[in-house]
């Protein structure tokens, strides 16, 4: 049997960059190299190249996306997208794949690009009946108005740039006097904001998966954070705890569940994804949804799916083996 060839892309060109490459080599460690040829391919705004074992890197051929392993040139059978932030997460790798066809293992161009940009996607599901926290946008440029953003969504509130991950530019407000600041950071990462309710309740993250016809939603694992928030320092930094499966009904369990696997079909999702709620008075209230989640040793994907009783190796092959089946 012909081995696949995998093509594992990494890095991006945000500030997610070195946990996606984290991500990345641990999807490369853990599929079966008894089935598949892998591939580290790493991608920087100077350069997109292969990283061989000895260390040399091979520059990747944009026009095909082909490239040189020392001895031949190849083109993937398939991609296995672990880029976090742009371009593997708002969907213009999705679209350059799907242009060349080869199959990639993350969610479809516009499916990628509406949920990237937390605000359209929210307005999309908002419509749709899902739960959501009340909301304020704003665009670098106009005018803030602090007491009436205040007005509509209270205090504490929580300030986010559109378009970003990993908690990078995000702000709990508690105190009017404190909005300000937390604007000009947000607008660091992004000239698009967002403000939003700060929610009361168990906050938890979910993975979905498809594989044939079957939707399957994986535990939620429960996010008890030592900051005031799950930040970049809890997510990547030991500063929270992360129990999976979470420690709450069987009732709310049954609940995110459900509207977890809702948002993905809505959506139009494939792959895996990773959607936050907070649980408050037993409703999962819809944060945001992750097309590229990390799968990092630190992650929460990885802790799902073997909580599931899956290990990588087999996880990772499901999602190889999905992609290729809906080619």
């Amino acid at each position: 049997m012909n081995k696949i060839n995998v093509a594992v892309v990494m890095g991006g060109y945000s500030t997610e960059f070195g946990i996606s490459i984290q991500s990345g080599m641990v999807v490369c460690a853990s599929l079966d190299r008894q089935i598949y040829n892998t591939f580290p391919i790493h991608i920087t705004r100077e350069n997109w190249f292969y990283l061989d074992p000895s260390g040399i890197q091979h520059s990747v051929n944009k026009a095909d996306f082909s490239f040189n392993n020392g001895t031949h040139n190849i083109v993937p059978d398939v991609v296995f997208n672990t880029v976090h932030g742009t371009p593997g997460e708002d969907g213009y790798l999705a679209s350059y794949f799907e242009l060349l066809n080869i199959p990639q293992t993350s969610t479809g161009f516009y499916a990628a690009a509406l949920s990237f940009n937390k605000r359209d996607c929210l307005t999309v599901l908002k419509d749709f009946g899902i739960a959501c926290a009340s909301s304020v946008y704003i665009n670098q440029g106009m005018p803030i108005h602090e007491e009436a953003i205040i007005e509509t969504v209270g205090l504490p509130c929580f300030v986010k740039p559109n378009r970003a991950g990993s908690s990078f530019g995000v702000s709990k407000v508690s105190e009017l006097k404190d909005l300000r600041s937390a604007i000009e950071l947000a607008f660091k990462e992004d000239p698009e904001i967002l403000i939003e309710t700060a929610l009361v309740g168990t906050e938890v993250s979910i993975g979905v998966y498809r594989t044939g016809n079957e939707l399957i939603a994986l535990s939620p694992t429960e996010i008890v954070s030592e900051n005031d928030f799950f930040d970049y320092e809890a997510k990547y930094e030991g500063k929270s705890q992360e129990i999976t499966p979470a420690r709450i009904s069987e009732a709310a369990t049954k609940a995110v569940k459900i509207e977890a696997k809702k948002i993905y079909h809505l959506l139009n999702m494939k792959g895996v994804t990773r959607s936050d709620f907070i649980i408050q008075d037993g409703v999962p209230f819809f944060i945001e949804i992750n097309t590229t989640p990390g799968l990092s040793a630190e992650s929460i994907i990885p802790k799902q799916a073997l909580e599931a009783g899956m290990s990588l190796t087999e996880f990772f092959g499901i999602l190889i083996e999905e992609t290729l089946s809906s080619k």
